[in-house]
């Protein structure tokens, strides 16, 4: 029987995909981010939620510039820790988010050419030096579906196609494992060839897994067609604390008060981690409940979910029924946190909102690493029992 597979994770920021694949059964031994907030704020989060300590550790600052792993000592320790990794397990994993503003398209369009499109490139670079088994990519739609991107992104995947990866691709939305949010992201994820071999499976000239090999589809509770055909609230004039009771007919828990509540939000530690403006509080309560049609101050409707947690770029998200922004701790909920999921008290409040725009919303990381781990059962049945058996809990 095999031990858990193994995961060294990239661009880690506060560990919303981490933990994902680590409540799945996955074995998160290696965390790598270079803004040293972000990975404070990640060893602060699982401590309460008394998760253990990668075996690897932790790399930061110059450690956890991916663009450095590429080359020089770093990469022959890497190599060295991969190597040591595969003393204990069959299956060695990354996975990573690059950082995204240039490709998106609300962000800063600078492509492949901008500092933080290049880390897509050294991201790849990386797996195809270091031969992980498996990886995970997570990007924007934008790197997907605008015309200018998608030929760096069909670049990429012939990179990993020439290493000797199959892969597989979707574009997901978060909504549709039940995260209260309306949110596209572009999934990549690869095998190495000698491991579909081993699991079974035949794949095309194209190293393309076949139509519906892959289990995209298993974990998906609310299809995105019949999600977006409910007859969601509209807008309705803002009063301050109402009382507004759910209307029939919709998934009460793909919304934002749904969350509100599941997780206490206004008893949660990070419930006063809000920004409180100098000035212009008063334009606060003129925007309708439920008013998102602007790029920025969108008023959310307590019986809908959230447009997409983006907090940069000037981009404000209103409570439903009180005369502010949205807390931290109500951010999390958005992005479906476990309501034991803290910051510390010294994180400032932009690297707060920083950190959560950037996460992969927990419930979308869990569907996606039991996805894999499906996948893998299809020729290790032995596997996804041991895995399911020793998933870690979070409330």
């Amino acid at each position: 029987m095999r031990n858990c597979p193994t995961i060294f994770s990239f661009f880690t920021g506060l560990g919303f995909l981490d933990l994902g694949f680590e409540t799945s059964g996955f074995n998160i031994v290696y965390v790598n981010e270079i803004f040293s907030p972000f990975m404070e704020a990640h060893r602060y989060s699982r401590a309460t939620l008394n998760l253990p300590l990668p075996e690897y550790g932790y790399h930061h600052g110059e450690e956890g510039d991916v663009t450095k792993l590429t080359e020089g000592i770093q990469a022959i320790r890497l190599r060295e820790l991969v190597k040591d990794c595969r003393k204990s397990t069959d299956i060695v994993g990354f996975i990573g988010g690059p950082p995204c503003p240039d490709f998106s398209i609300g962000g800063k369009n600078r492509g492949h050419l901008g500092d933080n499109g290049k880390l897509s490139a050294s991201y790849v670079e990386l797996i195809c030096q270091q031969q992980p088994d498996l990886f995970l990519f997570e990007n924007v739609k934008g790197l997907w579906k605008t015309k200018k991107h998608r030929w760096f992104f069909e670049a990429l995947k012939q990179k990993l196609n020439q290493a000797g990866y199959i892969l597989t691709e979707r574009l997901i939305n978060a909504i549709e494992y039940g995260v209260p949010q309306d949110r596209d992201r572009i999934i990549l994820i690869g095998f190495r060839t000698q491991l579909i071999k081993d699991i079974g499976i035949e794949f095309d000239k194209e190293n393309v897994l076949p139509e519906g090999t892959f289990p995209w589809k298993k974990h998906i509770f609310y299809p995105i067609e019949q999600v977006f055909s409910y007859n969601w609230s509209q807008s309705e004039q803002f009063k301050e604390d109402s009382i507004l009771p759910c209307p029939d007919g919709i998934p009460q828990e793909l919304t934002v008060e749904y969350w509100f509540r599941k997780n206490d939000v206004l008893n949660h530690p990070n419930a006063g981690h809000y920004f409180q403006p100098r000035a212009g509080i008063k334009k606060f309560a003129t925007l309708d409940e439920g008013d998102d049609s602007k790029k920025s101050f969108k008023r959310l409707h307590r019986w809908r979910y959230s447009p997409t947690a983006c907090y940069g770029n000037n981009e404000v998200h209103l409570h439903p029924y009180k005369v502010r922004r949205i807390s931290a701790a109500e951010a999390l909920a958005i992005q479906s946190l476990p309501a034991n999921f803290v910051f510390p008290d010294n994180m400032s409040l932009t690297n707060m909102f920083k950190a959560i725009g950037n996460g992969v919303p927990y419930l979308a990381s869990k569907a996606l690493a039991q996805n894999i781990l499906g996948f893998l059962a299809t020729g290790d049945k032995n596997l996804y029992e041991l895995t399911i058996s020793t998933k870690v809990e979070v409330k």
